[in-house]
């Protein structure tokens, strides 16, 4: 796991993006770590007669894709102290695919500690947000 160093870091930068694909196989066993067994993740005949017309995935799954990101790019600085928020803009489905994306926005130093803060989304193929908000995290 790699982390950047906090000299090379630029605003306007991107941050390593990556695209997964979402299957309800996927979602499924989302829903077996989680605990989280809401029929609109797991049931597609219940979920067919919602408002999604058919099953989503859990929105934590999502937040873990774009925490992923971030560990890709601060490595243990995201683990020890890492800081998102978002803002849920629309689901996540089987067969689709995802494409998290991030920016740096600002890097400054803070009560002794190197932060950086980015601007983070996860949009579907069409270029569409699903999730999408900033997050401040340590360079060590």
């Amino acid at each position: 796991m790699g982390a950047m160093e906090f000299e090379k870091i630029q605003v306007g930068d991107d941050l390593p993006s990556f695209t997964k694909e979402i299957s309800q196989e996927k979602i499924n066993r989302y829903a077996d770590a989680s605990g989280d067994y809401n029929p609109l993740h797991i049931d597609p005949e219940f979920a067919q007669k919602t408002m999604f017309q058919g099953t989503i995935g859990h929105g934590l799954m999502t937040l873990a894709y774009l925490s992923e990101m971030m560990t890709r790019y601060l490595g243990e600085g995201w683990i020890s102290g890492g800081n998102m928020e978002v803002t849920f803009l629309a689901p996540t489905r089987p067969g689709k695919s995802y494409t998290t994306k991030g920016k740096v926005v600002d890097k400054r130093e803070e009560a002794g500690a190197r932060l950086v803060e980015c601007e983070v989304w996860c949009e579907d193929a069409e270029g569409n947000k699903v999730v999408s908000g900033k997050t401040v995290g340590k360079v060590l």
